[in-house]
């Protein structure tokens, strides 16, 4: 960032542990991937290779390297670890993560039918091993929506106890279910439910793929807010929301910082 004397909100450089921006990788060209880290790698905290994409991807390695290059680490998605837990496989996949030198997992039960018991069971298995980050919340709007505050926090604090050192709250990469109604909007009462539970706010990790998302987290929470399944071209922009250089938080008190 360019040095000024303007009166902006402070950041922690890298690596931070509040104010987290995690990119989501949805299976970029690896030449774009590149390009994307040289550039904004900065402002980048985490990236998360999106659902199954490694798998799929032939040159995984490489862009593993990229952000070992950039000092950057990295997780597959949760959707991942699903495919082999639900077929008894939870083995392969932690020799999986280890093979590719992954040190962050991911454990969610977003799509399969797993109650969150048992998933902070696997997160406490697996924190002995890695730095673990679990997620609240369903792919599909209906079922999320089904899901009260209660069971939320619940399993926000059920995760926590377990292990995980981040947990996610689920909105996909559409910004369209988990806190989200199917049409895009924030359910703020389950908003300020999490908020209010006593978690550790630097401990939360709220998915805001679009900007009207990534704006009403930071004037609800300020620059200091975890956010992820950030596309790598909007990472710029969300640093300028974060410092009041955008109209939506221009007027933002720097106490929200």
């Amino acid at each position: 960032m360019i040095d000024t004397r303007l009166n902006l909100p402070e950041r922690e450089s890298a690596p931070r542990r509040r104010g987290l921006t995690v990119v989501i990788d949805p299976g970029l060209h690896t030449g774009q991937f590149e390009d994307a880290i040289d550039s904004v790698g900065e402002y980048v905290d985490m990236v998360k290779f999106g659902w199954g994409t490694a798998l799929v991807t032939h040159d995984i390695k490489r862009k593993i390297d990229i952000l070992r290059w950039a000092g950057i680490d990295f997780y597959f998605g949760g959707t991942l670890f699903e495919r082999f837990a639900v077929e008894g496989m939870v083995d392969d996949w932690r020799q999986l993560c280890r093979s590719l030198g992954a040190t962050h997992v991911e454990v969610s039960n977003g799509t399969i039918s797993m109650g969150n018991a048992e998933k902070a069971r696997w997160v406490a298995k697996l924190a002995d091993d890695f730095t673990v980050i679990s997620e609240v919340g369903f792919k599909d709007a209906v079922r999320s929506e089904a899901l009260s505050s209660q069971e939320w926090v619940s399993s926000i604090l059920e995760d926590l106890d377990a292990g995980a050192h981040l947990v996610t709250a689920e909105a996909r990469e559409s910004g369209r279910s988990g806190f989200c109604t199917a049409d895009g909007i924030p359910r703020d009462d389950l908003v300020e439910e999490i908020l209010g539970s006593g978690a550790d706010l630097d401990k939360l990790l709220f998915e805001a793929p679009n900007k009207e998302l990534q704006t009403y987290f930071v004037r609800r929470l300020g620059s200091g807010v975890n956010l992820g399944n950030i596309r790598s071209d909007d990472v710029i922009g969300l640093e300028t929301l974060r410092l009041g250089l955008r109209s939506d938080t221009f007027n933002m008190p720097l106490a929200g910082a």
